[in-house]
């Protein structure tokens, strides 16, 4: 099978359940959005919702995905950077405990947190500190790395730090490694347009984006979106929602059903989706078994709080994508 190393923002996820969207008013957070935001904001934040249910995991988009893949089975690696702290050996356990290879710069600024507030219809608004996330540089890069891989796969946060994604990109493609990429979220697409633009076109082997997202890049709506990545890379990948999820390589596409689930938190749901599309890639499976696996494990991970679904549940899950 492929073996996959991923690169993104190391943070702890902290999911907190609000009754009302008053507090996402209060602090200037528009919902369904991630926010980027100051240490003194983030923990105004916690303060005020520190009487709410709240779970902790290891977290950051490319992070929760590698989790993914290697609870299944694939051979993964994780670039970040995590302070000198308890929070930070805490993700780095948790990536680790999975079977993930760790190649973690510490620093001395804290481990950055996503603050992840869930509203009543289950919408997530992300607040995320940084923190010692952002100290990821070009040099902190070499070729040893991506020795032994096949897949790159770097989350879109990741675009506020260009020189990285770019060198990291121009390493894995001296190897002949493919490069996945997820777009984040769609105020980062508009923000950093330009930026994706660079990196997607030069690079994208495999993209990955929700109909917000994809409307933010392209200007279109899904299906003409999934055309328009289509013609950049070899597959192209828009999440609808509820309504499911379309892919496209060449000439072929195919439309895959959302797995009927009781939603509980959307929180991870993109991130778990490339978890199942890209063990589909790895086993050089159909374009639609790879939609399916995705469709599967997005399903999975919005029963449950957070961006982590048990280990215990995971022989079972593997045993049901094994079925399909």
């Amino acid at each position: 099978m492929k073996k996959i190393l991923g690169a993104g923002n190391a943070l702890v996820d902290i999911v907190t359940y609000i009754d009302d969207e008053k507090i996402l008013e209060k602090f200037s957070l528009p919902k369904g959005s991630m926010q980027l935001v100051e240490r003194n904001l983030s923990e105004k934040i916690r303060e005020r919702t520190r009487n709410y249910k709240s779970t902790f995991s290891s977290g950051g988009s490319a992070a929760n995905t590698i989790y993914g893949l290697a609870m299944l089975g694939i051979e993964t690696g994780f670039i970040g950077s995590t302070g000198k702290d308890e929070t930070g050996d805490f993700f780095e356990n948790d990536l680790r405990s999975a079977g993930v290879k760790t190649f973690l710069k510490k620093c001395n600024e804290p481990t950055g947190t996503a603050l992840a507030l869930v509203t009543p219809d289950s919408e997530r608004t992300f607040a995320t500190y940084l923190g010692a996330a952002v100290n990821l540089d070009p040099e902190d890069l070499n070729i040893n790395l991506f020795h032994g891989y096949d897949y790159l796969y770097l989350e879109g946060y990741l675009i506020y730090n260009l020189n990285f994604v770019l060198k990291a990109c121009s390493l894995a493609r001296s190897l002949n490694m493919k490069i996945a990429i997820d777009l984040a979220s769609y105020n980062v697409v508009e923000e950093n347009l330009s930026s994706f633009k660079n990196v997607i076109e030069n690079y994208a082997d495999i993209i990955f984006a929700n109909a917000m997202e994809a409307k933010a890049f392209t200007g279109f709506g899904p299906e003409e979106a999934l055309n328009v990545f289509s013609d950049i890379c070899e597959i192209a990948v828009v999440k609808t929602g509820s309504e499911g999820s379309m892919a496209k390589r060449g000439n072929e596409s195919v439309k895959i059903k959302a797995i009927p689930v009781e939603c509980r938190d959307t929180t991870g749901a993109g991130d778990l989706y490339a978890s199942g599309f890209l063990y589909g890639i790895a086993r050089d499976e159909t374009l639609e078994k790879c939609g399916q696996y995705g469709s599967y494990l997005a399903g999975k991970v919005i029963e449950i709080t957070g961006a982590r679904i048990e280990p215990a549940k995971w022989n079972e899950i593997k045993n049901d994508i094994d079925l399909m």
